[in-house]
């Protein structure tokens, strides 16, 4: 739709400022139900959006099964009355005491953890007998992206003792390949599928061994279509609910719309072929190249040029015309740590901005 951006109540949001669109938030969750089959395979991480309303949208769509970063993302899941949380994160020092008491807070909902160090699984263990209470456990397998997990082929001899463990129910294995992002989804394909024999392989090795089947959770964003045709494992999409420019050029392949976005304004006009706006380092995510976190819709020929805590300056392109308090509309190539920024996001329904929403999980 064009100009689906355009609020037209602007004036009254100050900037920078997140906003979300409701109803393209909306058919990003019906498209990923849609691609999966199975709801019931379907476990979005919820490190995205962060947002108790939207984590409420999902589980209205029927959506049980979620991963989460963070302790404070798994407990409003907790509160939301999430079935099945994973927390996608390998517990040590006082997370482990923290994530005891969320079990303990929520009984209705099935914690489980992530485990890939056997000096970690026997201080998971110990935390866990103390408190009376026994540990689910995935274990996070590396599949080369080389950031955790523990390699294929020294996961058996984990999963064996895990099973010994009082305090651990070694249910199954979790696998990341955030690694594989070719803008050709053959080539990604390919290389997804190398990767995933590792676990077909590892699963056969713990069954031929009589445990019972290994559940497997496995991909992100951007293998998300891939695993989505396989059967009996979950799948773990998270940038999804909300898009972004990263993605939009990686994953074109995907039905996935962009659905939240930063306001940005032009605050000064420093030379002739520059304006500076107030897309500072506090506004957008940071860690990409500098022509590599912000697009401007409504402005696409401008480039980010530099930035400090509050100020962006930007090339906008031969023969502009911006002026200060011109409004910018920026998409986020990165748009899960650019959510983290704001203390709130401002929801946009029919063109116009109401209500906002608190962005509860940026608190640790």
């Amino acid at each position: 739709m064009k100009d689906w951006y355009v609020i037209d109540n602007i004036d009254e949001l100050d900037s920078p400022q997140l906003v979300v669109f409701r109803d393209r938030v909306k058919h990003n969750i019906d498209k990923a139900i849609e691609m999966v089959g199975d709801i019931g395979r379907l476990r979005p991480h919820v490190k995205t959006n962060k947002t108790p309303e939207v984590m409420r949208m999902m589980v209205d769509a029927g959506i049980r099964k979620f991963k989460s970063a963070t302790i404070a993302e798994a407990d409003i899941l907790g509160r939301e009355k999430a079935s099945d949380v994973l927390l996608a994160y390998q517990p040590v020092g006082p997370k482990v005491l923290r994530l005891i008491e969320l079990i303990k807070k929520y009984p209705q909902t099935k914690f489980s953890a992530l485990v890939d160090h056997e000096i970690a699984l026997d201080g998971i263990n110990k935390q866990f007998l103390s408190a009376g209470l026994k540990a689910n456990i995935y274990l996070d397998i590396n599949l080369g992206m080389n950031r955790t997990g523990i390699v294929p082929e020294l996961a058996f001899d984990l999963y064996n003792k895990a099973s010994t463990l009082s305090g651990i129910n070694i249910l199954g294995l979790h696998a990341y390949d955030g690694h594989f992002r070719d803008p050709d989804i053959n080539k990604r394909t390919i290389e997804c599928n190398e990767a995933f024999e590792k676990i077909i392989q590892l699963k056969n090795q713990i069954k031929s061994a009589g445990f019972p089947e290994p559940l497997i959770i496995a991909g992100g964003s951007p293998t998300f279509p891939i695993h989505a045709k396989r059967t009996g494992n979950e799948c773990s999409p998270g940038t999804f609910v909300f898009w972004d420019k990263g993605y939009s050029d990686i994953c074109p392949e995907q039905p996935f719309l962009p659905a939240a976005i930063v306001v940005s304004r032009v605050i000064s006009l420093p030379e002739k072929d520059k304006i500076c706006t107030d897309l500072g380092h506090k506004s957008i995510a940071a860690e990409n190249d500098i022509k590599r976190r912000a697009w401007f819709i409504n402005s696409t020929d401008s480039v980010l040029l530099s930035q400090s805590e509050e100020h962006g300056v930007v090339d906008p392109g031969p023969g502009h015309n911006y002026k200060p308090g011109d409004v910018l509309y920026v998409m986020p190539y990165h748009v899960c740590p650019t959510v983290a920024l704001y203390d709130h996001m401002v929801v946009i329904d029919n063109h116009h901005a109401g209500e906002s929403w608190v962005v509860e999980a940026r608190k640790r």
